[in-house]
This record gives C-alpha cells, structure tokens and sequence, in this order.
C-alpha cells in the first residue's frame, strides 16, 4: 500500500501520527510549511530551546493561532493542537509522540534528544547531520536493540542519494559512484563567518535581514557540511569515500558517466562504490552547464551485455564506451519533503537511509596557524573545517572529529592545513567523547 493510502487509513480510523519537532531553523520550518496541509500528521509539540522561533516559524507557515494554545503534550494530543516548550526534553518525558524529528544543529543535544527518543520508545528522524556523524551508527543500534526506527530525513541530499542507491542495487546495477552537487572551489576551506556572504553572493546587512546564520553557511562553503552528508550517505550504504578526502571535481549531469567512473576506465574514481561530491564551478569560476549544485546523481553499471546494449535503446545518458549511465535529480524539496519518513517511520517502521556502520568520518583540518590555549569553535568557525576521510584512516591518524571540536583548547601549535589529533587538543565535553567512544569500538 502507497504511503498516502496509509496515511488516508490513518485518517479515517481518527489516529493522527503524532509528531515532535526539536528546532525551528529553516528545515523545521519547511516541513511545518507542508505539515498543516497533510491528513493524518499531527504536529503535536514543537520545541526549541529560544521558544520564541518556534512561535515565529508556526507564524511564517501560518499555523492559525487558535491551534498553538495547547498548554501540554497531553493537551495538543487530547485537541490537535500544538504544544511549543522550550525543554526538547520535556518531549520524551510524557506518553503520546509516535516519532521525534531532531532538527537541531548542535551535535551534542541532538543526541542527547535522539537518546531519550529511543529509551522512550519513539522513532527518530534525524536531520541533524552534525548529530550523525559524530554518533549516527551507535544512534542506530540502541534504536534497533530497542525496535525503533533511526532514520536520515528525507528531502536532504543524503536520503535522496541513499535512495538511488537502493534503487540500483534492487535493479541488480553495480555502483561506480554517488554522491551530490555543491558550490565549490578551491581556498573555500579558509572560509569564516567574516567572509562567508561574499561566496553566498548577498551582503551581510541582507544575510542577517533574512536571518540567516553566518556558521551555517560557513560550513556549507568551507565544505564541512558536504563532508558531514557524504559521511553519513557512506555508513548508510557502505560505499567508500575517496581516500584523502572530497575532491569537489567540476561536473554537469551530462558529464557525470564520463567524470564519475573509474580512473583505469578514464574517470576520477579511485575504485568502484565511491562516495564524491561534484562542483557547479570550473576551477576558472565559470559556471558549469547543466550543474547539479542543488541535486543528487549516481553512475552505474551492468555485467550484462545485453542490458549494456539497452541503455542507448532507451536514451539514457552513457560514457563514451556505452557502459557507464547515470540517474540525477536536480533539485531537493528539503524539509518541504520530510513527511516521506516520518510516514514510513511509522507506517511501515521503516528508514529512508540509516547508518549500517561506521564507514566514514569527518575530521577537523586547521583553517589558520592555530596557537597553544586557542579555543576551537567547531563546524563553520573561524578555526576548523571538516574533512571525509575513511573511517579506518581517521582512526588510524588519530583524527579528531569536527563535532567535538566546539570548546576543545589546543594543547599545541598547529599549522593551517593539518589533520586535528588527539594529541592536539584537549577536548571540552567528556560525555559525548566518551560515546563517541562507544561507537568506534562497534
């Protein structure tokens, strides 16, 4: 039965999905935008820790005011209303949400929130990637051990790329590559939130007019947030980053069987089942035709020679040897799509992509000479950028991960462009080393 047919089902038997929404950023605020128009979702609480933006994105969606009165979770599930806190954990505390949605930013509450849904028995759908890769796979087994679904959200770029990748392994296709789109050139790692709006092409009056938030965006240019997705599409799907991090190569969709194939083959590829992301700007800065800055791709293959033959019959785009096509998707919906897994989740317990190990990491590269007593200010800062690495390589480096560089003092000199190791820093929040511990030892 179709997802809609479920949810109708759902509907016409008077039992909602109740849904928990932790933040109210923009990703939260686009699937508020599409939520109040779905029978059967129930947005029962929101919360964030400044209530306010909650208040302000139920506003801009244009959630009537007579339906955020609820005083209690037990309130908003008893009238479908909505109850805003902005205790995130006061969300597991009382009995009633079917699934948690973690939009947050912060590594650390996110799994913090994404821990006490599970112990609570909730599903969780995490679209905090921050949260993910620093503890996505361990995440993922307390929520197995407990029969809760941990799920990517659907509608970012690594659910979407998880979801081509099912696709051609269920049609029986060996996988060259896969991966996104992004702008990107190189000395974009030196990005600070003092630069950042130069890349973004506003100003900075504009950017904060719009509220918009300058480490966000710093980690989206700097490239810590496209090694934070493909880390979490590699431990979803087992496929394997290049091995001395992304290499951003300029690329269209018409290009991608040609570029995303194995080097012996004429391609960019190390091996066969990597990870990349591609670039919408040639290395010049000109603008690369039919670019898939905002979508998603992936390259295949057949061992058939007959099925080989059928791509040109059926028009797909191919290499120039016939054998390598590809599948694109230009555009994402972002959180405007994020209902696909709250409904599976539930519905059918069932993820849109979920760590099966710990395949890759993303570790901390100094942006600038860092000095001894320095103190780190972690993803989209002044001080560090994010690196994919394989996860045995950034083990055996004894690479710090990004997400726990927020707070962490440097313990030593660094040169701009090295690796952050243990031996580097002296790291703030114990808990969560102490977890991400626990993961590594899986």
């Amino acid at each position: 039965m179709s997802l809609s047919a479920l949810l109708a089902a759902r509907t016409a038997d008077g039992n909602p999905i109740r849904v928990g929404l932790i933040g109210a950023g923009r990703f939260a605020t686009q699937f508020l935008a599409q939520a109040r128009h779905i029978p059967g979702l129930h947005v029962a609480a929101v919360a964030d820790t400044e209530s306010e933006r909650a208040h302000t994105a139920l506003a801009l969606t244009l959630w009537p005011p007579t339906k955020v009165v609820a005083r209690s979770l037990a309130d908003a599930i008893a009238n479908g209303s909505t109850w805003v806190t902005h205790q995130p954990l006061a969300l597991t505390d009382q009995p009633g949400l079917e699934v948690i949605i973690e939009a947050g930013s912060k590594a650390a509450l996110g799994i913090r929130h994404a821990q006490a849904a599970i112990n609570a028995g909730i599903h969780v759908v995490m679209a905090n990637l921050d949260c993910d890769a620093l503890a996505g796979p361990l995440l993922a087994r307390l929520a197995a051990d407990r029969g809760v679904v941990y799920s990517l959200a659907y509608g970012d770029q690594p659910a979407l790329v998880c979801e081509l990748v099912d696709w051609a392994r269920a049609c029986g296709f060996e996988i060259a590559a896969a991966g996104k789109g992004t702008k990107w050139l190189p000395g974009y790692q030196a990005t600070t939130p003092d630069t950042v709006w130069s890349h973004v092409g506003i100003t900075a009056e504009k950017a904060r007019a719009a509220g918009m938030e300058a480490k966000v965006y710093t980690a989206h240019v700097d490239g810590t947030r496209s090694a934070l997705e493909m880390a979490a599409v590699a431990n979803a799907t087992g496929l394997t980053p290049p091995g001395g991090g992304l290499t951003f190569p300029p690329c269209g969709h018409h290009d991608l069987a040609r570029v995303m194939r194995p080097s012996w083959d004429g391609g960019r590829l190390e091996r066969l089942g990597q990870i990349e992301v591609v670039s919408s700007e040639e290395r010049d800065g000109r603008h690369v035709a039919g670019d898939l800055r905002w979508g998603v791709w992936l390259t295949f293959c057949t061992p058939s020679d007959y099925a080989t033959d059928c791509f040109a019959d059926y028009g797909l785009s191919t290499d120039d040897s016939g054998r390598y096509s590809t599948r694109w998707r230009s555009h994402r919906l972002v959180g405007m799509e994020l209902a696909v897994s709250v409904i599976n989740a539930v519905v059918r317990s069932e993820d849109t992509g979920c760590p099966q190990g710990f395949s890759a990491d993303v570790v901390a590269v100094a942006k600038r000479d860092l000095a001894t007593a320095e103190i780190l200010d972690g993803a989209g800062g002044f001080t560090v950028w994010g690196r994919l690495l394989p996860a045995m390589d950034a083990l055996a480096q004894r690479a710090v991960p990004i997400g726990l560089t927020e707070g962490a003092v440097m313990r030593r000199p660094l040169p701009a462009g090295q690796v952050v190791t243990w031996d580097d820093v002296l790291v703030a929040d114990t808990e969560m080393l102490d977890l991400r511990r626990r993961m590594e030892a899986l």
